[in-house]
């Protein structure tokens, strides 16, 4: 949306307008709708302090001895629409102030650790709006494709490790592999670096958390969203929030969408969704919020886009590749959450915070890869280059899950020093059930492969290819096979109850020196069934307990007001069996196996050193960061391909580098959310001595983003985005990517793509933005599968014109 000043109508609820009064049922109002850490409220007060002094109605009464009482009438407040956001930056939309998460006791300005964030309003400019669009374009972030076709949700690398688990919904982890949505989110926090401290087990190169949006009572406002574009696209979203009272708020966000994967037509995406949040102050102490969020999203015949050709050192995309995919292929997630918040405020200088959330997620695909090679005609052996679909992939996840939070803090003075102590418990259970589908091919096969129990060429046709042996293309390659599918039965009950204790502290040594320190025990107990689908019989029971204690430690020093120096280092550890979507597939994060059990592995551990500086500028409109940082990870389970058989505690590898980034505002006029990394990846140890001293899979080595947007006039504003990532190479996560005689044997090409984006405000309830996605119209592929068989391909250059209304 286009933030151009406008006359915006700031409603104060309370008569008691003393400092002390204001700041306390503020700080009430805004950490309970959020369950998040104080937003800076001196700005507001200050303009709502020049407007009174402007002007405001005023009026006089007399009190119950006699006195004069003076009550302020409705003040009006000029600038800037106001931030539904209570984290963001006042007057700098896409600068964020604080972290949603309320263990963050210090503005991010203050916090030790390389923390990315992503506001609303850039994620609104920006015009994507899956997840996984979103952190793709993030320097540090890489995708995954689905291994061995795994097509669920989204998958995501930063720094080179495995994250596909460790997304988290306002400080809960997220289980399952679900498509994921940005309608109801208010910003994105992408922690670097080991993080189990905060989030558990996992997380050994960071974290994702979307902060959600909540009721709140501080204004009211609806928004309608109504956006048409090219391929068919169609979206409409609204955002109402409502205050009944000094006491109850209600807030309504929904979503519609549909629309055409670009140049991949009849490939869609449809999204429908609705999150109703509800807010009750009982009294200035304790509020209580109840959230419901609901989501479906729904992909027909879902792309796996191209695949590598040729031989190195010419190993290449594959150029105009057709949709191939089958007309009932299709990927699908159906979610719903139930969360309760309490915000408690218990004396003073102590709060309470407690999350309580229960959730089902169904995940589903089938989908349909391709390669091209050499094929023959049946009939008369000829032989023949083509593309060709293989024989289908699909999964099924049903996942029921049950998480509690709670945090203590307390801020008091010991020994002359301000502490900031943060005591927590949580509990989860997470409870994954899955399986696959039977696919049957209907329609005859037009193609015949040659197999090592069939050398003949000529024979029976055995596969379905793009082209018959004279060239001629196939009509109608969507039902090429003729291809359905039935769900099958289960293969896999996945379940993992955790308890996990907290302590934190961030302590002000002297006026420039601050130290940061914190642990977390976290108690697992795993139990990994599995059956012969199609009996029900168990065929495998596996399971086992430990215990992984993670800490972190920082220390800042402020080098001037708003500049501070830092150094931190945090762990992380993971489990064997960690990754519900893998099973026993032991190379993927499954289980590794040694004579039928799943004990007897230390678990995995990260390590990670940084030093960094960060930069308030600008009157606090401007985060300048940088870091330097090296993770380490060691005692890695390795897998062999899709087998149970692996190693225990044989693999290590190192990530370090470089990374900058500056979100906010350079003048009123000017805003910017950017951010690079340089970062170099190698495998100090294998089970597989041709490994050592390989650079992870899908690890880019250089990337950057860059989104800025210039104010030209107080209706009128444009913008432009740049993306960059280098070359990647593929291979199985944690052995490091594939090599053959130096050269990598399945090359992903760099990519540089931009968006342009503008918007004009017809008055102070309307405004238009139009995006440009891909402007060049670039050929850009984002992962790939180790066998080259899936390159995922970027969308193609797509219009999107977004109509925006506040009432």
């Amino acid at each position: 949306m286009n933030h151009s000043p406008v006359r915006q109508p700031l409603r104060l609820r309370h008569l008691d307008t003393t400092p002390a009064a204001s700041l306390q049922r503020s700080t009430l109002a805004m950490s309970v709708s959020a369950a998040m850490l104080l937003v800076p409220l001196a700005p507001l007060s200050a303009l709502a302090q020049t407007a009174a002094a402007q002007g405001a109605a005023t009026a006089t009464a007399t009190g119950p001895g006699g006195e004069q009482i003076r009550q302020l009438g409705e003040i009006v407040v000029l600038g800037k629409r106001v931030e539904s956001n209570p984290n963001a930056e006042v007057g700098a939309p896409y600068k964020a102030r604080t972290s949603g998460d309320s263990r963050h006791t210090r503005p991010l300005a203050e916090t030790p650790s390389t923390i990315t964030v992503l506001t609303k309003t850039a994620i609104d400019d920006a015009g994507v709006t899956d997840l996984k669009q979103i952190l793709a374009a993030q320097p540090g972030i890489t995708l995954g494709t689905g291994e061995n076709g795994n097509a669920f949700g989204d998958r995501y690398i930063i720094r080179g490790q495995e994250a596909r688990s460790d997304v988290f919904v306002d400080g809960l982890r997220d289980p399952g592999m679900s498509t994921r949505e940005s309608f109801a989110v208010e910003q994105l926090e992408i922690s670097k670096g080991p993080n189990s401290s905060f989030a558990g087990r996992g997380t050994a190169g960071g974290a994702i958390n979307a902060i959600t949006k909540q009721a709140t009572l501080d204004h009211d406002f609806t928004r309608f969203s109504a956006g048409v574009g090219s391929d068919s696209q169609k979206r409409f979203t609204t955002d109402f929030n409502k205050g009944f009272g000094d006491n109850f708020a209600l807030r309504v966000n929904a979503l519609y969408g549909d629309e055409d994967v670009p140049d991949r037509k009849p490939v869609s995406r449809s999204r429908k969704g609705v999150a109703v949040s509800g807010l009750v102050e009982v009294n200035k102490d304790l509020a209580i919020t109840l959230d419901y969020y609901g989501l479906r999203t729904s992909d027909k015949s879902p792309d796996l886009g191209a695949y590598l050709t040729g031989t190195l050192p010419y190993r290449v995309p594959a150029k105009d590749v057709p949709v191939y995919a089958q007309s009932s292929d299709f990927l699908k997630s159906d979610i719903d959450t139930v969360t309760a918040r309490i915000n408690w405020k218990l004396a003073p200088n102590m709060r309470l915070t407690s999350l309580t959330r229960y959730g089902t997620s169904n995940n589903a695909y089938v989908t349909t890869g391709a390669s091209a090679g050499t094929r023959y005609d049946g009939a008369t052996g000829a032989a023949y280059t083509t593309g060709y679909i293989d024989g289908g992939h699909s999964g099924w996840q049903d996942v029921d899950y049950f998480a509690h939070q709670s945090n203590l803090r307390l801020d008091t003075t010991l020994g002359g020093m301000k502490n900031e102590f943060i005591f927590g418990v949580e509990y989860t259970n997470h409870k994954v059930v899955s399986g696959s589908y039977g696919i049957t091919n209907g329609a005859a096969a037009n193609c015949r492969s040659v197999s090592t129990t069939s050398p003949n060429p000529i024979g029976a046709n055995n596969a379905w290819c793009f082209t018959a042996s004279n060239g001629t293309p196939v009509a109608n390659l969507a039902n090429l096979a003729g291809r359905s599918a039935i769900r099958a039965g289960k293969n896999q009950d996945w379940r993992v109850k955790t308890v996990a204790l907290t302590a934190m502290d961030t302590i002000d040594l002297t006026e420039r020196f601050s130290a940061f320190g914190g642990v977390r025990a976290d108690r697992f107990d795993l139990d990994l069934v599995r059956f012969t689908a199609a009996t029900g019989a168990v065929s495998g029971d596996y399971g086992y307990k430990d215990t992984l204690v993670n800490g972190h430690f920082g220390l800042t020093y402020k080098v001037a007001k708003d500049v501070i120096a830092y150094a931190s280092a945090s762990t992380a550890q993971d489990i064997n069996g960690g990754e519900a979507d893998s099973g026993t597939n032991s190379g993927y994060g499954g289980a590794v196996l040694y004579q039928g059990q799943i004990a007897g592995a230390k678990p995995e551990s990260s390590t990670n050193l940084e030093l960094g500086t960060k930069w308030n500028l600008l009157n606090n409109q401007l985060l300048a960061t940088a870091a330097l940082f090296q993770t380490t990870k060691k005692e890695v389970m390795e897998g062999a391909n899709y087998d149970t058989i692996g190693t225990f505690n044989t693999g290590k590898n190192r990530v370090h580098g470089l990374e900058i980034g500056i979100s906010g505002d350079f003048t009123d006029k000017f805003s910017m959310q950017a951010g690079a990394a340089v970062m170099k990846s190698k495998v100090l140890g294998s089970a597989v001595a041709t490994n050592v001293g390989n650079p992870l899979s899908n690890f880019a080595e250089k990337s950057y983003s860059v989104q800025a947007k210039y104010q030209l006039t107080d209706a009128f504003s444009f913008g432009a985005i740049n993306r960059y990532e280098s070359s990647r190479c593929g291979g199985q996560p944690d052995t490091g990517a594939g090599f053959t005689n130096g050269m990598c044997s399945q090359p992903v090409p760099s990519f540089n793509v931009s968006d342009l984006f503008a918007a004009y405000r017809f008055n102070k309830k309307l405004d238009v933005r139009v995006n440009v996605l891909n402007v060049f119209n670039k050929d850009y592929y984002t992962a790939v599968y180790r066998s080259g068989s899936f390159l995922y391909k970027g969308d193609a250059r797509a219009v999107r014109v977004t109509l925006n209304y506040e009432i």
